[in-house]
């Protein structure tokens, strides 16, 4: 498989060094419009670098391009690449707008191409571990879900909120995919936040179809070290996650419901090997080579760009906002 990978930022670098240790993927190019960037990027991962786009596809033709762009430049490379038969792998989020992020979608579908929103929260271990015991019913029927997910403020294109879509729509989209995974689809948003010179915070609850409620808090301008968390509670009992915990991974247990207090179980980590990312990648290719599904589906990034932008408007005007109910898509 002939991979190419467009934008050498932090994002970039971290794809670059992962297909260099992938068995049967062939790193053929990488691109940036910034040489500084391109150029040490391709000697990690011994290939060619190029500052044009349409150069570098014409010369080393890929079978898939990775966007790693500022989210507002998704829509016109993903675009460009589906024309010329190439498979897409783009950052999350899908775009700046639902309109482009369904353009994106489309195109592909047309010429068709792949198309994967890399939301990599559901391949890391723990998440994954979590998801696991939410299926298998080790809770019960799931009720309620908290997250949290903090850091430091990250400024650049970010903090311009027409580029970034802000906290909700870059860092908080994380966890609305992944309860989308675990709960489906949302009914009702509800939102409030605070933006600052160097602070942006949200504070999002969801309900979902089947009843579900999930609070969401995320926060650009953490002062502590970058944190993650979630709890989910069924009618037996409760996961929880949080990355500055000794033991990060736990399940409490009703064992005499409801009277009695919980039993304490704890869970290690999953061991992993390469890091979630690898995973994503390796699977996103694996799914073009074997032609099955993904675990998160381009349509998958669509509908948490609506959620996340019902809890921008929600913010806005102080209001809940109802979802339209879609059907699954691809």
């Amino acid at each position: 498989m002939r991979m190419a990978v467009v934008g050498c930022g932090g994002l970039g670098r971290l794809y670059v060094r992962n297909y260099t240790r992938m068995p049967h993927v062939n790193l053929v190019g990488v691109c940036d419009i910034q040489p500084e960037l391109a150029n040490p990027v391709a000697d990690i991962g011994e290939t060619t670098a190029f500052t044009s786009f349409d150069e570098m596809v014409a010369k080393v033709k890929p079978d898939v391009v990775s966007v790693c762009l500022p989210t507002h430049l998704h829509k016109a490379f993903v675009v460009k690449a589906a024309s010329l038969g190439i498979h897409v792998i783009c950052e999350k989020p899908a775009a700046s707008s639902l309109a482009d992020a369904q353009e994106m979608i489309e195109t592909c579908r047309q010429h068709g191409v792949r198309l994967f929103i890399a939301h990599v929260v559901r391949f890391f271990p723990s998440y994954r571990d979590i998801k696991r015991n939410v299926d298998a019913g080790v809770i019960g029927s799931l009720g309620l879900i908290h997250t949290k997910r903090f850091g430091t403020y990250p400024g650049g294109w970010y903090a311009d909120p027409v580029k970034s879509g802000g906290v909700i729509m870059d860092l908080l989209i994380h966890d609305i995919d992944y309860v989308r995974g675990l709960a489906g689809d949302v009914s009702t948003v509800f939102a409030m936040g605070r933006r600052t010179e160097n602070k942006d915070y949200a504070l999002v609850t969801l309900r979902f179809n089947n009843g579900v409620i999930a609070n969401l808090e995320g926060h650009w301008g953490y002062p502590g070290p970058f944190t993650t968390a979630i709890e989910a509670t069924g009618r037996k009992g409760m996961i929880r996650f949080h990355t500055g915990e000794a033991s990060p991974l736990k399940i409490w247990k009703n064992t005499n419901p409801p009277t009695a207090g919980y039993q304490n179980v704890s869970i290690h980590e999953s061991p992993a090997v390469h890091d979630p990312y690898y995973e994503e990648l390796l699977h996103f290719i694996e799914c073009i080579q074997q032609g099955k599904e993904a675990i998160v589906t381009a349509e998958d990034g669509l509908k948490a760009m609506e959620v996340a932008m019902a809890a921008i408007e929600s913010i806005r005007s102080g209001m809940p906002v109802q979802l339209e109910e879609r059907g699954s898509g691809t």
